[in-house]
């Protein structure tokens, strides 16, 4: 039989749940496999019959669609993020606040891929309210989804999206998650800029429980140990919520 817990997780929990889950190996005896990609393309392969213990979406449409499905046992909320603007740092982007930087024409904007992706999703939340107050700006319509769908790019391993873009000059521009920021403090090409708490939308990721036998692992995400490699990554906890 077959003892390890299969896990299917939001590629941006990369950084937090590979560290996380060997420490839960290390602590409990019990392997962990995770295989990490856009949450929405993972719920498709729960839906398809793959074999998940454990699912870790970065947002809560679908653990529940899961759990409305009775492919899950139970869900529960386990951290938080923001979103935040990556951009090239040249002479002409060096003094720009984000807001111009998104309004320029001249600069190319890239996102992930709204409904394969989290990501895209809670970045078309950000347009909708940008583009409320400044319709001229068009955003949705400008945008390129360069990642996260069926057909995207393929990010290499170990590289953060919005850097592998903006250095493979395929985009000026990127809006992605702010745990990154951290990972990205000393980069001289790039400028890392936050939004408004007034434009924010919450960033809410939810596990699924597809097997009981993965409920000790649940508790240790949503338990202390856990939440601290989540925030040592760059997320909100529980906590801190």
């Amino acid at each position: 039989m077959d003892t390890a817990i299969h896990v299917l997780a939001a590629g941006s929990l990369k950084r937090a749940f590979i560290p996380l889950c060997q420490q839960f190996s290390a602590e409990t005896g019990t392997v962990v496999t995770v295989d990490f990609g856009p949450a929405g393309l993972l719920r498709e392969r729960i839906e398809s019959g793959e074999r998940c213990d454990l699912f870790a979406s970065a947002n809560t449409q679908h653990p529940q669609t899961l759990l409305n499905s009775g492919r899950a046992q139970k869900i529960e909320t386990f951290a938080f993020n923001r979103l935040n603007l990556t951009a090239r740092r040249t002479a002409s982007t060096e003094n720009a606040d984000w807001l111009a930087l998104l309004a320029n024409p001249a600069l190319r904007l890239g996102t992930s891929t709204p409904g394969c992706d989290p990501s895209g999703d809670y970045t078309w939340e950000l347009f909708t309210r940008i583009e409320a107050l400044h319709p001229a700006m068009a955003l949705k319509a400008r945008a390129k989804m360069l990642v996260g769908g069926r057909e995207s790019l393929t990010v290499p391993a170990g590289e953060i999206a919005s850097v592998w873009l903006i250095r493979q000059d395929l985009t000026d521009l990127f809006i992605g998650y702010a745990h990154y920021a951290q990972a990205l403090e000393n980069t001289d090409d790039l400028r890392i800029l936050a939004i408004p708490d007034e434009y924010q939308t919450r960033c809410e990721y939810q596990l699924a429980l597809i097997n009981a036998d993965a409920e000790p692992l649940t508790q240790f995400i949503t338990g202390a140990r856990g939440q601290i490699f989540l925030r040592d990554a760059g997320f909100l906890t529980l906590e801190g919520k």
